[in-house]
């Protein structure tokens, strides 16, 4: 018996990778866990250390990819106060900065960082063009706080959809486990499925159109260990 054991094929052990899109993370955590935004950056980077192994285990783990953009660092004038606002100084730039610098000290965390592009356009608050529009608010009551930059991410859907198509081609994993919310992802997941990939999507209790279920093999709704919480949490 014990030498037909040895001669037993033995399967590869699973390996996960867990793929973060991170401006969806950070929206979907502080609506769920963080509503007054009091958390500090090294604890949210803790929660989502622990989501992933939550997700994963820690002997499957292969690496958590986390995406996000490098915080705007410009001076604009605001168009109604004229007065600068230098974004370098805000408190979200430090957040990131904080944040990202957290993340780096954790294990098997992989940053990839794309670029923040502006045009240098102000734009008025979805709220504020409501009241305009209803009628409750003029052009001369509008202040700075109605207004903000036009922002948009680069590179970040190209960067998951290399890293996707690159653990699936390389067989680096079995299972590639997704959190995000919108249907950007759906054609680097239908290679990895192609490719023997299981295809996990987590979307933190967000609401995926019906479709998406077409092109994943699961979808997952763990929650993260958040700071003083006890175990009595949800196990994956």
């Amino acid at each position: 018996m014990d030498k037909k054991r040895k001669h037993q094929h033995q399967l590869p052990p699973t390996k996960i990778a867990v793929l973060v899109d991170g401006g969806f993370f950070l929206k979907r955590f502080n609506a769920l866990y963080n509503k007054d935004k009091s958390m500090l950056p090294g604890d949210i980077a803790d929660s989502l250390h622990n989501l992933a192994l939550r997700l994963t285990g820690s002997n499957t783990l292969y690496r958590i990819f986390y995406y996000d953009c490098e915080p705007l660092n410009k001076k604009f004038h605001n168009p109604i106060t004229h007065r600068a606002v230098d974004f370098g100084k805000s408190d979200e730039y430090n957040f990131r900065r904080d944040f990202f610098d957290a993340l780096r000290r954790k294990r098997k965390v992989a940053l990839r960082l794309g670029t923040l592009k502006d045009n240098g356009h102000w734009l008025i608050h979805p709220d504020a063009t409501k009241q305009l529009l209803a009628g409750h608010k003029t052009l001369e009551d509008l202040t700075e706080n109605d207004l903000y930059m036009e922002i948009r991410q680069k590179g970040i859907d190209m960067k998951i959809g290399v890293d996707i198509a690159s653990l699936a081609l390389k067989r680096l994993v079995d299972t590639i486990i997704l959190v995000a919310g919108d249907a950007d992802f759906v054609p680097a997941a239908k290679l990895a499925r192609r490719e023997g990939v299981d295809f996990i999507l987590h979307p933190m209790c967000a609401h995926i159109d019906q479709s998406l279920f077409e092109h994943i093999d699961g979808l997952s709704s763990v929650r993260p260990h958040l700071k003083n919480e006890t175990d009595e949490t949800e196990k994956p």
